[in-house]
């Protein structure tokens, strides 16, 4: 259904999207993760014919973004991470100069403005000015923007920003309700956002794809293994030193320190358990031992692994 093929997007000397490609199947769900700053919305922007890249092509259900910009937008719905409202107007009004804008014919229009407003949660809203929504129903307002048209692709950039948990958990019911029946992108650089709604996930840093699959293919990228926070009061250099020294242990991340007390975070495989180690390496050296706790290595892990840089 989508082609994304080598685009790059330049901002002065700045390169905000670096040679991508990946591909979403029809009704997929993809999610687009990673930092501020990574290049989401630009791709985004791209994909929905509102920049052009400086260099490779997409395609949406075949066809092209410079040669068919406008069946393109026919096909999509994009809700923009700045969602385009005008408080002023009322929620009906809004939807039927949408619909208007989208061309749907004059006698369906009641049955396409009646239809998102029951999918999106708005029937006790539908006669208030959207100046008086709320944030959530603010969202809910600019999904069915997204929607009037019936498009058979969505792209969503950061479609929960701003919003309380309860309209969260809202949000994210209506994005699981319609999919399925589109094909769906979702930007985000909320870990939990995308894990709840998405069948895949494509990892993006610096304007570049650093990770793709499935949550739980993420996730086994370390091979399954642990993770392990543990603080050492005791010379950085020399505890770690002697953390790199332990069988099994893989990476070593220095996280801070603190009132003496050096914070480090390790990998390991899921059979090489090293809490035992390190509490004897803390004792046999004379170091204090102040946290030591495992845990199974999960998407946050493999996420932060990707689009941090190695701290030393």
């Amino acid at each position: 259904m989508i082609q994304v093929e080598k685009i790059s997007k330049s901002y002065g000397s700045t390169k905000a999207v670096n040679n991508i490609s990946f591909r979403v199947r029809k009704g997929d769900v993809l999610g687009f993760l990673g930092p501020n700053g990574a290049g989401k919305s630009t791709t985004m922007r791209m994909l929905t014919c509102y920049l052009s890249p400086d260099e490779g092509t997409a395609k949406i259900d075949g066809f092209d973004i410079y040669q068919n910009p406008i069946e393109i937008r026919k096909k999509i719905g994009y809700l923009p991470e700045n969602n385009p409202l005008y408080l002023d107007m009322g929620v009906i009004e809004y939807l039927r100069f949408i619909a208007k804008i989208r061309q749907i014919p004059k006698s369906s229009l009641k049955t396409k403005v009646d239809r998102v407003i029951e999918i999106c949660g708005l029937g006790s809203y539908s006669h208030k000015d959207i100046g008086e929504l709320s944030k959530g129903y603010r969202q809910r307002l600019g999904l069915a923007q997204t929607l009037i048209h019936d498009p058979e692709v969505l792209i969503l950039d950061e479609p929960t920003i701003g919003l309380d948990p309860h309209q969260i958990i809202e949000i994210r019911r209506l994005i699981k309700s319609i999919s399925g029946e589109k094909t769906i992108i979702i930007s985000s650089h909320i870990l939990p956002e995308i894990s709840a709604t998405c069948d895949r996930v494509l990892i993006i840093a610096e304007g570049q794809i650093v990770g793709s699959g499935t949550p739980q293919e993420l996730a086994s990228m370390s091979g399954g293994g642990l993770t392990i926070n543990t603080g050492i009061r005791g010379p950085r250099e020399d505890v770690m030193n002697a953390l790199n020294r332990l069988e099994g242990t893989g990476s070593i991340k220095h996280l801070g320190e603190e009132n003496g007390v050096n914070s480090f975070k390790l990998t390991s495989g899921r059979d090489k358990d090293l809490t035992e180690k390190i509490f004897f390496m803390a004792s046999k050296n004379g170091w204090s031992l102040t946290e030591l706790h495992r845990e199974e290595i999960n998407l946050e892990d493999v996420f932060l692994d990707l689009t941090t840089k190695e701290a030393s």
